[in-house]
């Protein structure tokens, strides 16, 4: 009877063990923004079982999730990315419905959809080294980039392969910034005769204008706060475009309701003050804006999810104007 006893005790340890484990795995949070550690670690000191942050690049994003969905090993509980491939996913059934409650004052096209909730914006501006352009010629408009002094001393993400920079030029086209096609078409070819440097994404256009290898850049004023204490400042546009940004709960989701309770986290005044003013970003909880001089009061506009075949397509159009003699 006694050996009984303590195989019994024995088992509900185990089994209380395992349980416990069960319990305690953490949300996984796949995502592609950067410098969010912040946030997550907030998070974890609040909440329990706490999250995990796996950063995967804008570029490998949609392959990597769609890759392990279909192979039924999608480890990811809740998603983050711009909102196209959001979008794609939702259509690939990856998503799963959910309206969350911590939204509520955000703009109405923010939470329009089922699934994706929109909280910040991608956005883009010239961004410059503070101790190599003088104050007078800091850029004012778009059309300032086009200066010949600025020859060969510019960096930006490549416009014939970068699809948030083909979604970015398209906007301004759209946004008639230019005025009409004619203007935008005139702001194109002076900034390609202008020679930018071209990397891959906007996460490398920083380190060349820190270094002083270029001087000013098309970029994303985050960086002032992320890449601080950099020489880095923003040339005040009035105008800013970028891709809005999206994040979803998964449809295979372990735990719904803990995958839930971190969007509605994630969507809090206090999260988003975080990623404000730890990261730099433009979010859409209202009253929350990065501590970027000027932020608060420019006009920052979503611009348009353009198809797989249109980025394809203008990414044709610019690599003729950005490439070609």
């Amino acid at each position: 009877m006694k050996k009984m006893l303590v195989l019994l005790l024995s088992l509900v340890l185990i089994c209380g063990s395992f349980g416990a484990a069960l319990a305690a795995e953490k949300i996984n949070f796949y995502a592609n923004i950067t410098a969010i550690e912040p946030i997550i670690d907030d998070f974890n000191s609040s909440h329990t079982p706490g999250a995990i942050y796996t950063r995967i690049s804008t570029s490998k994003y949609l392959a990597t999730v769609l890759t392990e969905f279909s192979a039924g090993k999608l480890r990811a509980d809740v998603l983050q990315s711009p909102l196209p491939i959001m979008q794609i996913l939702k259509e690939k059934g990856v998503l799963a419905p959910y309206k969350s409650a911590a939204a509520a004052g955000y703009p109405t096209w923010a939470q329009e959809d089922d699934s994706i909730i929109q909280f910040g914006i991608e956005y883009v501006a010239p961004i410059y080294n503070k101790d190599l352009v003088k104050p007078e010629d800091v850029p004012t408009r778009y059309e300032d980039l086009t200066d010949p002094k600025w020859y060969n001393k510019m960096v930006m993400p490549d416009p014939a392969s970068h699809a948030t920079t083909i979604s970015w030029l398209v906007g301004m086209k759209e946004a008639k910034i230019f005025g009409d096609d004619a203007g935008w078409m005139k702001f194109l070819k002076g900034l390609a005769a202008n020679k930018p440097m071209f990397v891959k994404s906007f996460g490398p256009t920083p380190a060349p204008i820190e270094s002083g290898e270029k001087v000013l850049g098309i970029s994303m004023p985050k960086y002032i706060i992320s890449k601080a204490p950099a020489p880095l400042a923003w040339a005040k546009v009035d105008t800013l475009l970028g891709t809005p940004r999206g994040i979803a709960v998964a449809a295979n989701a372990s735990d719904p309701k803990a995958a839930q309770e971190f969007v509605d986290y994630w969507l809090s005044k206090n999260a988003m003050q975080l990623l404000a003013s730890q990261v730099g970003e433009y979010v859409l909880a209202p009253g929350v804006f990065p501590p970027i001089d000027g932020i608060s009061t420019v006009k920052v506009l979503p611009i348009r999810s353009l198809s797989d075949d249109e980025i394809r397509s203008w990414g044709k159009e610019f690599r003729k104007i950005f490439y070609e003699k």
